[in-house]
């Protein structure tokens, strides 16, 4: 789940902790091994429920069957939904449809149909009390899409594996941007400013921000031990955005489409380890013939088509 323009820039200035599940500390916090065992769990489980909604997912489901497909399934592995009640969400995931960047709130009159992509953005917090939040997310093809609907998710995907593929010890925060940005704008499409990737553990949203989109810095050194999301929005138009006035769901201003993947990711000294990679292929994402296999964010894929799965980005 990502950072709204309002919650950088409250954090910028005060960076105050709130109370409950959720909410901001002003440094990056390195867990301690048992800790990092704990987070590890969490994402796993985000990384399960993930693969259970590609197996259920379809045209003629409502986005609120979602919401309690996935609200079930996390509770019954002891855990908390944590976008449930953050900051007043009112459900337990979050699922963009087409044209809606993030943030989309499930809905009963909500209904997929055939040629839809929809993203599901999953973070769970294991155990549901004093534990570690796992973040992950990814886009849906319900039924057969468009070629433009193509076009956005897969390079969301491949957007993603570019990221993972910068961070390692003693890389910078905006390599991350400068390795998204210049690709999706090669094939045409943009990526969204207003919502940025965050450190997540014991804390839903904390540093440090992840853009997905160049800047003038290069921004803060990555040091070992740091977890952080990294998830691009990528649009197939314009990167501008528009708040609905619920307060959460975002709209590419241009109604064009947009696409998102998103993992939590460990710097090691070594590269980079994504703790909620999946133990297999998504159904309704990655498996279908034109997905490329990307060792970094599709380990599975990697593998059933006889790549090594990259073990460090450096």
């Amino acid at each position: 789940m990502t950072i709204t323009r309002f919650v950088r820039e409250l954090a910028g200035k005060a960076f105050r902790r709130y109370e409950g599940v959720g909410g901001f500390v002003a440094h990056v916090e390195i867990l301690n091994p048992r800790q990092l065992e704990l987070m590890r769990e969490s994402c796993k489980l985000a990384a399960e429920v993930l693969t259970m909604v590609g197996k259920n997912i379809g045209p003629g489901m409502s986005t609120l069957e979602i919401d309690h497909m996935v609200h079930e399934y996390i509770v019954s592995h002891d855990a908390y939904p944590s976008p449930l009640g953050y900051r007043n969400f009112p459900k337990s995931v979050c699922t963009s449809i087409n044209d809606v960047v993030c943030h989309g709130i499930p809905s009963r009159e909500i209904v997929l149909k055939n040629g839809d992509i929809i993203n599901v953005d999953v973070t769970t917090y294991k155990p549901p009390k004093g534990g570690f939040h796992g973040d992950t997310s990814a886009t849906f093809y319900i039924g057969e899409p468009s070629p433009e609907a193509r076009l956005v998710v897969e390079t969301s995907r491949k957007c993603l594996e570019l990221g993972i593929a910068s961070v390692r010890e003693g890389a910078r925060m905006g390599d991350i941007g400068a390795a998204i940005e210049p690709y999706a704008k090669s094939v045409g499409c943009s990526v969204v400013r207003d919502f940025i990737g965050h450190g997540v553990g014991r804390e839903f949203h904390t540093k440090p921000e992840v853009p997905h989109f160049e800047q003038t810095s290069r921004g803060r050194q990555m040091r070992a031990g740091w977890i952080f999301t990294i998830e691009p929005m990528i649009n197939l138009g314009g990167w501008e955005v528009e708040v609905q006035a619920d307060g959460w769901t975002a709209l590419t201003k241009d109604r064009k489409l947009s696409a998102q993947f998103e993992h939590t990711l460990l710097v090691t000294r070594d590269g980079v380890e994504v703790l909620t990679a999946r133990d297999e292929v998504l159904a309704n994402s990655e498996d279908k013939p034109w997905v490329e296999p990307l060792p970094l964010s599709i380990p599975a894929l990697a593998r059933a088509h006889g790549h090594e799965a990259a073990q460090a980005a450096g």
